[in-house]
């Protein structure tokens, strides 16, 4: 079953979904924005079990070791979870005796955007962008990025969605869709750029020129870091305008708390 969906708003978007009688949607802790009283809400450390159902089963099977093998499920996406540094519960709505409303929200002024899944490629997102999806939507973290992913700060530890139904993601600032086909075959952006790309494309992490003058004045004074990420291939790619590293620097700096002289952050003096 669709679901039935609409993003409202502009600088700080929302997301208002009409279930079904009997339909489930689940998000991650802290983007549930309002419901109608209609509408169930119950938080479980166990994630979708991608049938339907969202009662997070993994079809285990009944009996003592079906039992144990969903307590061992559980306690493996909750540890996949705290390794990402995302939230260890999601919340489940499900609407009861009619139709409902629920609304979602991300955590930073920007957009969202409703992902189709139908079964045949996976998408992935970078940690955080995840609001919403039904419970027919597996929810799962990736590693991509190898060694140079660990470095690059950013991307290393992806979100996976899998399975069929509507996911609901968000970022921060203006979304633009690029497909790295029409450029070549591969583009470089800022690594807090990403915000979701499909499965078939090769995303990776390189080293911001070589450890020579030019390389130096690029991380140092660049203002990108020693990382770029590159995605690789044919298919679909969301990058967002705005990072939450140069929001969070834009902030500190408008509260007074980093003074940077004419060479940026390098040589930044606290206040105080």
């Amino acid at each position: 079953m669709t679901l039935q969906q609409e993003i409202v708003g502009n600088a700080m978007q929302m997301a208002v979904v009409n279930l079904h009688p009997g339909q489930t949607v689940y998000c991650e802790a802290g983007k549930f924005l309002f419901k109608t009283t209609n509408v169930t809400m119950e938080t479980r450390l166990s994630g979708p079990s991608g049938n339907g159902n969202g009662n997070g089963n993994g079809g285990g099977g009944g009996g003592m070791g079906g039992m144990l093998r969903q307590a061992m499920g559980t306690a493996m996406q909750v540890g996949q979870r705290m390794l990402a540094g995302e939230s260890l519960a999601f919340q489940y709505f499900t609407a009861q005796g009619g139709e409902g409303t629920v609304g979602f929200a991300g955590v930073l002024p920007g957009e969202m955007r409703a992902l189709e899944l139908d079964g045949t490629r996976a998408w992935f997102a970078e940690k955080d962008a995840f609001v919403a999806a039904e419970s027919s939507v597996e929810f799962g973290i990736a590693f991509q990025g190898g060694r140079t992913g660990m470095s690059g700060g950013e991307g290393f530890v992806l979100e996976k969605f899998t399975g069929r139904g509507t996911v609901i993601i968000a970022g921060a600032g203006n979304f633009i869709d690029l497909n790295p086909a029409d450029f070549g075959g591969r583009i470089e952006v800022d690594t807090g750029c990403v915000v979701a790309f499909e499965e078939g494309i090769q995303y990776g992490v390189q080293r911001v020129g070589g450890l020579n003058r030019q390389g130096i004045m690029n991380a140092v004074f660049g203002g990108e870091g020693l990382s770029l990420a590159t995605l690789e291939g044919n298919g679909r790619v969301i990058l967002q305008s705005l990072t939450i590293e140069s929001l969070a620097n834009a902030l500190k700096k408008a509260q007074g708390g980093d003074k940077q002289g004419p060479t940026g952050g390098l040589f930044s003096t606290h206040a105080g």
